[in-house]
């Protein structure tokens, strides 16, 4: 990756789309061998042998593979198994990259814009590393720098991902993964504008300002560009080194994450898309630091709605208001079987929140939380699809299960254990659709986010 982002030019971009190709092509021979010739593929080793040669490419395709992992509509369980492998942590450019990087986006002098701007990297990821830094006024901030030609980089990948989406349809009709392709395209471009994380990020603190336990960086515009993000530093320790701390602290932690994910939700009907474990930090009063705000996804009203909805269908047994709150969501022509395989997911979803009791919020198997009822519903759903054809999945709950069960993974990682179901009712108790959509016209447009 190292080698094709610093040589950035037509050789790099060609370079990474023949090793992108020539992990889909491999894809698309063997799963053709296992439906047309009754060959038989080892399915988990061949997912194993094509992420590692695509996962060395790091870039949009490592983000691609970490969000596909969450969605249990999206990929055969073997392939969804090796994207959950791939890692957050990249290895970072080096100084020479990072001075000529500055140089383009703050001109010649950079240097000179700070009082202290460290040469090694605090972090790398998949599409950008930050450095710690000091302001003439003395203030600790993160600089975040995007890879270049990411652009390209993501344009590569996701016209191969839509080949590998198009092969498994062929292969398996259960899902028709259009809109998936769609939403994580959006996505992945957003991630590109720092000018808007940054509109995002002070949005963010405009909605958690009266959560005294939740901690949103300021942006520093003067040092920020389209592709350079500079926000003041927020201590913080990495929320697993509190996984061995007192139930009260874990417990506390828990709860804080809680607010800082819902509340913008159900109140502006906004949501913070990658509730990755480097995304927020702990301070020593157990408040969090919640950070990165590339993947920030903005919800009508009425799909916040039916959210509640389905809630509440769950809640009384009330199968009317569960097929109402599909349909508000984009579902169109579900059978009877197809509602109630949706139903299956969704319990699993709102199990805890349904339970009026003091308890974990689920249990782990195979080190994936949701996996295995993930995977059964999908093979309803597969068998379902022979008499009433696949479903088309909203591209809304592409980032809205990944959002549920990222979250859910740091509460098993916590441990914590608190009565979801009154935290829950407490948030929702005022919710109104009408007031939630002035609210949220009346936000965006004072941030400039768009809906």
């Amino acid at each position: 990756m190292r080698d094709d982002l610093e040589r950035n030019g037509l050789g790099a971009r060609l370079s990474r789309y023949s090793r992108v190709s020539g992990g889909v092509a491999g894809l698309a021979l063997k799963l053709a061998g296992e439906k047309y010739f009754g060959r038989t593929i080892p399915r988990e080793a061949h997912a194993q042998e094509l992420m590692q040669a695509l996962g060395n490419l790091k870039g949009p395709l490592m983000k691609i593979g970490q969000i596909l992992a969450t969605i249990p509509e999206a990929l055969p369980p073997e392939y969804a198994r090796a994207f959950q492998e791939l890692q957050a942590g990249a290895p970072p450019m080096g100084w020479p990259f990072v001075r000529r990087r500055m140089k383009t986006e703050l001109g010649p002098d950079w240097e000179t814009r700070f009082q202290r701007f460290d040469r090694e990297a605090a972090a790398a990821a998949s599409l950008g590393q930050v450095h710690r830094a000091v302001t003439h006024d003395g203030r600790a901030v993160a600089c975040k720098l995007q890879y270049p030609d990411m652009r390209a980089a993501v344009d590569a990948d996701l016209k191969q991902l839509k080949i590998i989406f198009a092969l498994y349809e062929k292969y398996d009709s259960a899902i028709s993964t259009k809109l998936i392709q769609e939403e994580l395209a959006a996505r992945l471009y957003e991630e590109l504008d720092y000018r808007l994380e940054a509109r995002h990020c002070r949005l963010y603190a405009h909605m958690l300002a009266d959560e005294p336990s939740v901690h949103v960086p300021a942006i520093i515009e003067a040092l920020s560009t389209d592709r350079l993000l500079c926000a003041t530093w927020l201590e913080g320790a990495p929320i697993l080194s509190f996984v061995d701390a007192p139930a009260t602290r874990r417990n506390c932690i828990a709860l804080n994450m809680f607010r800082a994910w819902y509340i913008p939700l159900y109140f502006y009907g906004v949501i913070h898309g990658d509730p990755h474990l480097g995304n927020y930090t702990i301070r020593k009063d157990d408040s969090i630091n919640l950070l990165d705000f590339g993947c920030v996804r903005v919800f009508p009203p009425a799909f916040v709605g039916g959210v509640i909805d389905l809630y509440r269908a769950l809640e009384t047994d009330d199968r009317d208001r569960a097929v109402h709150a599909y349909e508000t969501w984009g579902f169109r022509g579900l059978s009877a079987e197809q509602i109630d395989t949706l139903n299956i997911w969704a319990r699993f979803l709102y199990g805890p929140v349904l339970d009026d009791k003091i308890r974990p919020i689920g249990e782990v198997k195979g080190q994936v939380y949701g996996r295995e009822t993930a995977e059964k519903v999908h093979k309803r759903l597969r068998d379902l699809s022979r008499e009433n054809g696949g479903i088309t999945v909203p591209r809304e709950f592409v980032f809205m299960d990944r959002a549920a069960l990222g979250l859910g993974s740091v509460f098993l990682h916590l441990r914590a254990e608190i009565n979801w179901y009154r935290l829950f009712q407490e948030m929702i108790a005022d919710f109104d659709q009408g007031v939630l959509a002035e609210r949220q016209k009346n936000c965006l447009t004072n941030f400039n986010v768009p809906l």
